[in-house]
């Protein structure tokens, strides 16, 4: 069981109605190529930089234009599409993950470690998610599950996914640029594949807000394709008998003394 999926790194902006056409347009050029699973950045809907409370204004519910654009291109080229999306909760706006296809959302992720580093809040305005069970869907016989950039530095977050099930662990992203932060990206996207036997399919902004390096990387670690620091597409294909060799030769699963429990 097999399929090709595919990074889009775009550069969101403060127009929805842009960000949704060009969601649109990547979309069509990865189905295209043969994409099955197109994956946008974080804060694909709307993004501004630095933050403020025109956030809040242009937060949308998850049955609002976005996700409903998301769900006519998605039908339109069968394929699912999962993307960043600044959702409405309140004086404060939630970080979320959609997953969508022709038959409307499949899955809803927000996320739990928010950007509080490297001279940044990003708690001042974004609510936390709360921890939960993961929700996952599958793709061609692929067992998909999603967690959103700053969750990365923190391997229980992956280690959760996997133990859910997860094939292939999907990581939208704004990886604010800042001194060693392109190695850190890279070899944390790495960490967590290896350890956790998973394919990591990753979306970043390019520059000069992000770091770009958008990548499909292998459960051995390995960048089966990638995105310079310009707008792009990256497409490879996964596959889960890949997942299953590499599990054989390697048990490092079923190895593990330690699990995580969720609460």
């Amino acid at each position: 069981m097999s399929s090709i999926v595919a990074v889009c790194q775009f550069r969101p902006t403060a127009s929805r109605a842009d960000n949704r056409a060009r969601i649109a347009e990547f979309t069509a050029d990865a189905a295209a190529r043969g994409a099955r699973l197109v994956v946008f950045p974080e804060y694909a809907s709307y993004f501004v930089d630095p933050m403020d409370a025109t956030l809040r204004e242009n937060a949308e519910t998850v049955e609002g234009d976005f996700v409903r654009a998301l769900q006519a291109t998605a039908a339109a080229h069968g394929v699912t599409i999962i993307a960043g999306l600044v959702e409405a909760a309140g004086d404060r706006v939630r970080n979320a993950l959609v997953a969508v296809d022709a038959d409307g959302l499949r899955a809803v992720y927000r996320k739990q470690h928010l950007y509080d580093a490297f001279g940044q809040t990003e708690s001042d305005w974004i609510e936390p998610g709360v921890i939960e069970s993961p929700q996952t869907l599958d793709i061609d016989g692929l067992r998909v599950a999603m967690m959103t950039c700053y969750d990365l530095r923190f391997p229980e977050v992956a280690r959760t996914l996997v133990d859910a099930g997860a094939d292939v662990i999907v990581v939208p992203a704004e990886w604010v640029r800042g001194p060693l932060k392109e190695h850190h990206w890279t070899t944390l996207l790495a960490a967590r594949a290896i350890e956790n036997t998973v394919y990591v399919v990753a979306a970043d902004h390019p520059t000069p807000v992000g770091v770009g390096h958008s990548q499909i990387v292998d459960p051995q670690g390995v960048v089966r394709a990638g995105v310079g620091t310009g707008e792009g597409i990256a497409v490879a294909e996964v596959s889960a008998d890949a997942v299953a060799e590499v599990r054989e030769v390697n048990p490092v699963l079923r190895s593990r003394r330690y699990r995580v429990i969720p609460r």
